[in-house]
């Protein structure tokens, strides 16, 4: 019987959750909804438990409050997608209760998972049923249920899994598109199997033993926070920087909300992070007392530092002048390939982000591309529905203030890049941006994974197919076929462009070949062929 969990066996529990779902990632990418080739969802919840797990590998004691801010921390540094993102939000609840304890019960573990769920559906706009958010919750509410009437860890694991088991096996009759793709929600599944790992080391199986490929480590708050001292024209003279911990009782979430407002009139370079757990805060200010006196209403100063930026950064700024200035605006995008790279830098953008349907980029590689951009604020394009979730998480991540313009695809992207005004407001770009992406109808061109059925149409492995934005459309034996036939679907009597964009399996000639032959069907529409380079996409079409 095990009744409590310690620090030691938490710090496995993690890295366990973490090695079962590497285990299986694969198998929850395959119950991806659409049969492409970029069915995810289990690689971005592992990159984003791989990064928890490297971040709790740098705390060297097993102190559980160590532990979980390092857990939440990681998770959200590497969250991808919308399901690694809302994975790093069930854990930042969850660690948000159990760093409270010395030793975690089955009433605080239940407790954790709540707030878990709590935190997951606050994060999305709109929650949907059927998804990761209903299996966590529903775990959520039997696990309080279960611990008011069983301590032992094996028993309250077991119960608990079977109810997720149980929720996860109705997720096609709440979302009907899992139903006629016949299967279960996949960030559902990629949870279950997290506590899974969990689980079987609570049993006592321990060979959870692997390791992680080396990889660029991304941007820390530290790192820009060495950047803004060493670049930055001296307004405001104290750089200030202290943790809050040990909250007073009265503390809530909200007066952390309100610490950050208060900061922000205060001085610049405002960044405040964390929870009732503990807080981060370094600003910019030309009275650092009352960064001090407005903390202190929260709880105890640890770590504080106060710095005179003006007497440190003179031989700097000397250096700086010959850097580039900042500027007042900048735009950073998500691309897979090196033509649609070029594009968007030929249209201004700043910053690239290697990433799209198949490689979900994280919240830190997205504040990490913004804090190389000269500008203090900066327009975000995901140019993927998956990746506006993680970019809009990025604010944490950075000093700088990001604008995340929603667009669903390059096409969006590069509308949203071409109206682009840099002498304009962020409400005025804002504004005409939106406007754009309104104007443009996306498609892609690719080919099935699997043998399915969805949409009305019966697919093999290896037929072309062609979709919009919300269904597929089109199928055929021939690429250029296909993409003629989504094409025809498509178009309106208000298109006057189109735009092919070839990926990297696909000749010049055949593009442009391609091209000519919409040209004679659509005398009146401009048919453009442009290299993207993108893989595993033949075509990605845009319609203005």
């Amino acid at each position: 019987m095990i009744k409590t969990i310690n620090g030691a066996t938490f710090r496995k529990m993690i890295v366990a959750g973490a090695g079962l779902l590497e285990q299986n990632k694969k198998y929850v990418d395959s119950l991806n909804v659409f049969p492409v080739p970029d069915g995810d969802t289990g690689t971005n919840m592992f990159l984003t438990m791989k990064s928890a797990v490297s971040e709790v590998a740098q705390v060297i004691s097993n102190d559980i409050s160590s532990l979980s801010e390092a857990f939440a921390k990681g998770a959200l540094k590497g969250a991808r997608g919308n399901s690694g993102v809302i994975t790093s939000q069930i854990f930042k609840g969850f660690c948000s209760e159990v760093g409270k304890c010395n030793e975690i019960t089955t009433k605080i573990f239940a407790r954790a998972m709540q707030e878990g769920a709590n935190i997951a559906y606050k994060a999305v706009t709109k929650p949907k049923e059927g998804t990761i958010l209903t299996v966590i919750r529903v775990m959520a509410e039997n696990a309080v249920n279960v611990a008011k009437k069983c301590d032992d860890f094996e028993v309250f694991f077991k119960k608990v899994l079977e109810t997720g088991e149980e929720i996860l096996k109705q997720t096609p009759e709440m979302l009907p598109v899992l139903k006629k793709a016949g299967v279960v929600d996949a960030g559902g599944r990629g949870i279950i199997v997290i506590f899974t790992g969990f689980y079987k080391l609570i049993m006592g199986e321990e060979d959870f033993e692997f390791t992680f490929d080396d990889e660029k480590k991304p941007q820390t708050v530290d790192d820009v926070i060495a950047d803004i001292n060493a670049l930055e024209d001296i307004q405001f003279g104290y750089c200030t920087e202290y943790m809050i911990i040990n909250m007073k009782k009265k503390t809530t979430e909200a007066d952390i909300d309100k610490l950050r407002e208060k900061l922000v009139e205060l001085g610049d370079s405002v960044i405040c992070i964390g929870d009732l757990n503990l807080v981060k805060v370094h600003v910019h200010s030309n009275e650092p007392n009352k960064a001090l006196e407005y903390a202190l209403e929260l709880g105890e100063l640890y770590n504080l530092k106060i710095e005179n930026m003006r007497e440190q950064n003179r031989e700097l700024k000397k250096k700086a002048v010959t850097q580039e200035e900042t500027k007042e605006l900048g735009m950073i995008a998500v691309a897979p390939g090196d033509g649609l790279n070029a594009i968007f830098k030929d249209l201004g953008v700043d910053e690239m982000i290697v990433g799209g349907q198949t490689m979900n980029p994280s919240a830190a590689d997205i504040a990490a591309a913004a804090d190389k951009v000269p500008a203090r604020n900066v327009f975000v394009f995901p140019n993927n529905k998956n990746i506006i979730l993680a970019a809009s998480q990025a604010n944490d991540l950075t000093s700088k203030n990001l604008i995340i313009i929603p667009t669903r695809s390059v096409p969006e992207g590069i509308s949203a890049a071409i109206a682009f005004n840099p002498d304009g407001s962020i409400e005025e770009n804002t504004e005409a941006m939106n406007d754009a992406i309104k104007g443009v109808k996306s498609g892609s061109v690719t080919y099935a994974v699997r043998d399915t059925h969805v949409d009305g149409f019966d697919l093999s492995v290896g037929e072309i197919i062609g979709l919009d934005d919300k269904a597929i459309l089109a199928k055929g034996k021939l690429v250029s076929d296909t993409t003629e036939r989504l094409i025809e679907k498509m178009i309106s009597d208000d298109v006057m462009n189109i735009t092919l964009f070839y990926g990297e399996d696909i000749r010049e000639d055949d593009a442009n070949a391609l091209a000519e032959k919409l040209s004679s069907i659509y005398p009146d529409c401009e048919v453009t062929a442009a290299y993207g380079g993108q893989p595993v996409y033949y075509y990605l079409v845009s319609l203005e």
